[in-house]
């Protein structure tokens, strides 16, 4: 056993046991030893894994007991260099070592607020087993970043972690307290919350930490693609964390200054709004958006324009049509525009344990909008508009929200023409285009014994879902279904399918809310895994009843649907749908956010409003947060 106690502004070891009070067998009889609540072999490997990066595994603090200072030189990239006698202790002294923060000339602490925090995570923890928190410290030994991921945040990751989006907007907004979520798009399009962070210190080091932190909690599981905020920063950790991944700078980011900086080109010329807009959203290759930039910059005179010219030179970090051969989930022009997970959930006068609440609050709106969008999917009796049975077997496969965006695509074949311009074997190249319209032309490749195309437009490598062009060619060469290969599971009704779930411990009646009811599932659940995963035989039994248990829950789900509407199921906070819809939205088009976006401020630490009570919250005291932040600017490519 360990004590430690906090003298001063210090952690103090007051009394070490290294004797076992147990035997102790050998590791070449058991592969985990198995505490209450927790992998300690999982975790073990993990901490070993991570040695110097100050990686936490779920909800375990690495804290600096030896007083060593922390070495910057350019060889060991900021580790703190350990002593032989520690070098030698390899596994059990493993928080000795953390990944030093690059020094700042400003200091940003939660303070008080640390252990009250801890307090929040463990409480979380206790409720909610596959709850996930890491803490980063500085130099000494004070708390730096955290970031953490409930159970429910980290399953979505298992099957819409391929596009990810980092939101940094805390800088441009100067929110004091620097809050950022990773976020993606579920089966719905509705937005989702992979993880959140605090992120008191921007520098290098700290995303680094940051992105291997992230992909701890998510078991090392890299996304295809990964959307953030403009800054060298993170470019640079991007490069060291996520090599293989495709990254993009979110156009909210980049254009955020747009209405200032062109407000007296909009007042001259009213359509250049909607000229800009399209060339920057609906251009699908390189060469159009090229044309389309040149032929408005000539167009109205701005050449000189220093803005324009510096969004110009860095178009291959921005512009959609330069990301297009790779996943990001896209369904929607306006994708990027829609908002933050948490908006409508706080404003200027939210302090820190408000947050928490509304923290919660955003993670049950989100369950319950799935899981109507889930019955609204099963309820609904898609309306087909051709014969089609390619059209059949979508409504059958699809959600309700990815059906409708594939009908659109499947519908427009009827307005356009495939003429085989080259071979006439197994692999033949057609000329697609729409009637009467001889200047934009598609090429779509086919391999015929495979049923594989590939269209100049990338549209199905960027969003996942089958365009128009190759369906054209689909129709000419007698493909009456959907390949397998082109129906991506995270898109389809049962993208969720796979994951094992539970039986309950104990009858519930209905008044419990569902983030109650996923909990005390979790809590079983982490109890079942336990013992699952101790042997091989045990392991295989395990998988064997959570997938016959699965296909029980999923028969009672579609009863369940049946009787129930959607509206019935709403629990807990009011969802104002302008207010806080994460969905993609559907409204008109817009090339950068509205004016109440862009002045939107997160400050958890305004004095001046009186703060609601925090015993009214259920939830830990915690003082006011104090954090200090210069005027500075962050380096942005585009000025």
């Amino acid at each position: 056993m360990i004590r430690i106690e906090l003298k001063g502004e210090k952690w103090v070891v007051i009394k070490f046991v290294k004797e076992h009070s147990h035997s102790v067998m050998s590791s070449r009889k058991v592969h985990y030893l198995r505490p209450r609540r927790h992998f300690a072999g999982a975790a073990k490997t993990m901490a070993d894994s991570y040695q110097g990066v100050g990686v936490v595994p779920s909800g375990m603090m690495y804290v600096s007991m030896d007083g060593n200072q922390v070495s910057m030189d350019a060889n060991n990239r900021g580790i703190r260099k350990t002593p032989p006698a520690e070098a030698n202790c390899s596994g059990k002294n493993v928080g000795t070592l953390n990944y030093a923060l690059r020094p700042v000339n400003r200091k940003r602490m939660l303070g008080r607020d640390a252990q009250n925090l801890l307090d929040y995570f463990k409480k979380m923890q206790a409720e909610n087993p596959g709850f996930f928190y890491a803490i980063q410290l500085d130099e000494d030994n004070r708390m730096a970043n955290v970031f953490w991921a409930d159970a429910r945040s980290r399953t979505a990751y298992v099957h819409f972690g391929d596009a990810v989006k980092l939101d940094t907007s805390y800088r441009v907004n100067q929110y004091r307290v620097p809050f950022a979520p990773f976020t993606g798009l579920n089966h719905h399009g509705q937005m989702i919350l992979f993880g959140c962070a605090l992120l008191f210190d921007d520098s290098e080091a700290s995303f680094v930490w940051l992105f291997k932190t992230f992909l701890t909690a998510m078991n090392d599981r890299r996304p295809v693609s990964l959307i953030t905020d403009q800054d060298r920063a993170i470019q640079t950790a991007m490069s060291e964390v996520f090599p293989g991944v495709r990254h993009c700078i979110n156009k909210w980011h980049v254009l955020r200054e747009g209405p200032e900086k062109l407000a007296h080109i909009f007042h001259v010329h009213p359509n250049f709004q909607a000229e800009l807009y399209n060339c920057i959203n609906l251009t699908e290759t390189i060469e159009e958006f090229e044309l389309s930039w040149s032929s408005i910059i000539e167009k109205y005179n701005l050449g000189a324009h220093d803005w324009l010219h510096s969004l110009y030179n860095a178009r291959a970090q921005w512009v959609p049509a330069y990301f297009r051969d790779s996943f990001f989930a896209a369904i929607t022009p306006n994708q990027g525009f829609d908002g933050s997970f948490f908006d409508g959930y706080v404003n200027q006068q939210t302090t820190l344990p408000i947050f928490f609440r509304q923290y919660e609050l955003a993670i049950e709106n989100w369950f319950e909008r799935e899981i109507e969008a889930d019955f609204d999917t099963i309820c609904t009796t898609p309306v087909l508009r051709t014969p089609s049975p390619m059209e059949k077997q979508a409504a059958d496969l699809y959600t309700k929200k990815i059906f409708t965006k594939f009908q659109e695509e499947l519908v427009e074949t009827f307005v356009y023409t495939a003429n085989r311009i080259e071979g006439d074997g197994a692999i033949s190249t057609f000329r697609v285009a729409k009637y009467e319209d001889v200047n934009k032309v598609y090429i779509v490749t086919l391999n015929y014994p495979e049923i594989r195309a590939n269209c100049s437009c990338q549209m199905f490598e960027y969003s996942g879902i089958l365009c128009r062009h190759i369906l054209t060619v689909f129709t000419v060469t007698n493909v009456l279904t959907l390949p397998p290969h082109y129906i991506l599971k995270r898109w389809t009704r049962n993208a969720k399918s796979g994951v094992g779930t539970d039986e309950c411990g104990g009858d519930l009646h209905g008044q419990e809310s569902l983030t109650s009811r996923y909990n005390s599932l979790c809590r079983e659940a982490i109890k079942y895994a336990e013992d699952g995963a101790i042997a091989t035989e045990t392991y295989n039994v395990a998988m064997a009843a959570l997938n016959e248990v699965g296909k029980k829950v999923s028969v009672v789900k579609k009863t369940v649907a049946k009787l129930a509407p959607p509206d019935s199921l709403a629990t807990g906070a009011a969802y104002d749908d302008k207010k806080s819809s994460t969905s993609a939205p559907d409204t008109a088009p817009s090339l950068w956010p509205q004016q109440d976006e862009i002045t939107r401020h997160f400050n958890l630490n305004d004095t001046g409003t009186p703060a609601q009570s925090v015993s009214d919250l259920n939830l830990p005291r915690m003082a006011p947060v104090s954090l200090h932040r210069d005027d500075t600017h962050p380096d942005n490519m585009v000025q």
